[in-house]
């Protein structure tokens, strides 16, 4: 499973998810969209907007979202995809 969170370094939704999926040893690659432009790009690519953070589970997008949606959207993986 490859796992890629967007992220701002000063974006507090951005280090709650990182709390998030660090608290459950989920291995994960963190891309700061300000320090590389090629990521702010693909980011923008794939959920549409510049807002962060934003999490790719093997082509899954979940944009802009708080820990209770990146628990929801956890769980859909999980139960949809046998992914944990």
């Amino acid at each position: 499973m490859k796992i890629r969170l967007f992220i701002k370094p000063y974006c507090g939704w951005c280090h709650k998810a990182q709390r998030w999926l660090d608290e459950r040893g989920i291995q994960y690659e963190a891309l700061d969209v300000i320090a590389d432009g090629e990521a702010m790009t693909e980011m923008v690519e794939l959920s549409g907007q510049t807002l962060a953070p934003v999490i790719d589970v093997d082509g899954e997008i979940l944009a802009d979202f708080g820990p209770e949606e990146l628990a929801k959207f956890w769980e859909k993986l999980s139960t949809t995809d046998g992914h944990r």
